[in-house]
């Protein structure tokens, strides 16, 4: 689907790192996700079947959803590796936060959803969130990483 592949690259909005608490935790990049409702407060997070972090997203009452600072240290470990072999959380500070979701310290905002519903849609399934606590600087305080900032990272979990 040319066409479309051509539209999508021209778009550029956040990448996020998603956790889940486990046992054990588990995170991953995101490219798909986004505010769908003002009132009440909604967030989707679109998982990927192939990624190692969905059957812990599935199973979890809560997960945490954070921007990224620039540089690719938190994006390649979580984007570039999988938690197959690989344990993410060993290689960065990190706190229990509400539900037992694990929070990245070095992540500028962040905010815990609990997990509302779940659509499954093609390769990506899609978790409600309702936020239940949410941490951010004031707005254009914290430049984040983007979907092109991170376009040169391979992804960690099979194809």
């Amino acid at each position: 689907m040319g066409d479309f592949d051509t539209f999508t690259a021209l778009l550029d909005y956040p990448v996020y790192v998603v956790t889940a608490p486990g046992p054990p935790p588990a995170g991953c990049l995101v490219g798909f996700a986004g505010q769908c409702s003002i009132e009440p407060a909604r967030f989707v997070v679109w998982i990927s079947k192939a990624n190692h972090t969905y059957d812990a997203a599935l199973a979890a009452d809560a997960l945490g959803v954070h921007l990224l600072p620039y540089g690719h240290g938190l994006a390649a470990l979580f984007g570039g590796r999988s938690g197959d072999d690989t344990d993410k959380f060993a290689a960065v500070e990190w706190y229990h936060g509400p539900y037992g979701v694990p929070v990245l310290a070095e992540a500028p905002a962040w905010f815990v959803g609990r997990v509302l519903d779940c659509a499954d849609w093609g390769d990506h399934t899609g978790l409600l969130l309702a936020p239940v606590a949410v941490t951010a600087p004031p707005v254009g305080a914290a430049p984040v990483l983007s979907y092109r900032d991170v376009a040169g990272i391979t992804a960690g979990h099979p194809a």
